[in-house]
């Protein structure tokens, strides 16, 4: 088998239902792995999966709120009992919701902390036994972690202070498990986007939006497929080679 294909492996792929996680499940797909698609617009998922089964691939929907601990155990639980196993998992799932620190709604700081930190560790935690039985196995025998994060998660701004610590958050956790589990073969990456083209800024209030999304305005964004390609990069990688961080912005992005 290439180094290149998927053949035999199974990925999970959170936050699924549109952006980078759907480009990625489909690009996944493509590389010969069966995917299971999470997210919380099953709709979406329905429609994800039917694409990806009329190019001859094997897909399967979960509905999932993964900052419930019990539904990210779940969508794990069924990837390994449907598909027979996990060899790759992208925690993509996360909302960016910027604006001041003086007055915010909290509300808005818990959904990202919920969503961007504690949803992404019950998935981490649920699928390591799994991962780490996969890096012993063939066709591979070697397993990977993608946790996205962002340029947040590197460069802290005025107006984003609280998914700056979500995404600071990511990197650390990223870099501490990748450590711990160097000689099992699992891979722990992060990847940190800059600005893409996708919802993530629909979910801002919209009169911060008009103070913070100007920075952008004169500027040409990525697609939620260049993200993608650079996840396909890093999970096909040979075993002796791990991808541990990738860092990626548009040309004329400044910062």
């Amino acid at each position: 088998m290439s180094e290149q294909r998927l053949d035999g492996t199974v990925a999970l792929v959170t936050g699924a239902s549109s952006g980078i996680g759907e480009a990625t499940a489909r690009l996944l797909s493509e590389l010969g792995a069966a995917v299971a698609v999470a997210a919380r617009r099953k709709d979406r998922l329905d429609e994800l999966v039917r694409r990806i089964e009329d190019k001859g691939g094997r897909a399967l929907a979960l509905e999932t709120d993964v900052t419930d601990r019990s539904q990210a155990e779940a969508a794990v639980a069924r990837t390994v009992d449907e598909l027979g196993r996990l060899d790759t998992v992208v925690n993509n799932a996360g909302v960016m919701l910027l604006g001041p620190i003086e007055d915010a709604p909290v509300e808005e700081w818990e959904r990202m902390v919920h969503l961007n930190g504690l949803g992404l560790l019950y998935v981490a935690r649920a699928a390591l036994p799994h991962l780490l039985d996969a890096a012993q196995q063939p066709p591979r025998q070697v397993a990977d972690l993608v946790n996205i994060s962002s340029v947040a998660g590197r460069v802290a701004r005025a107006g984003s202070g609280v998914y700056n610590l979500t995404k600071f958050g990511v990197g650390a956790f990223t870099e501490s498990m990748r450590q711990e589990f160097t000689r099992r073969h699992l891979r722990v990456s992060v990847v940190e986007p800059g600005a893409v083209k996708t919802e993530l800024a629909t979910h801002v209030r919209s009169e911060v939006w008009e103070q913070l999304g100007s920075v952008f305005s004169n500027t040409e964004l990525m697609e939620a497929e260049d993200i993608a390609d650079a996840i396909a990069y890093i999970v096909t990688r040979p075993r002796r080679v791990a991808v541990n961080e990738v860092l990626i912005r548009p040309t004329e992005q400044e910062r």
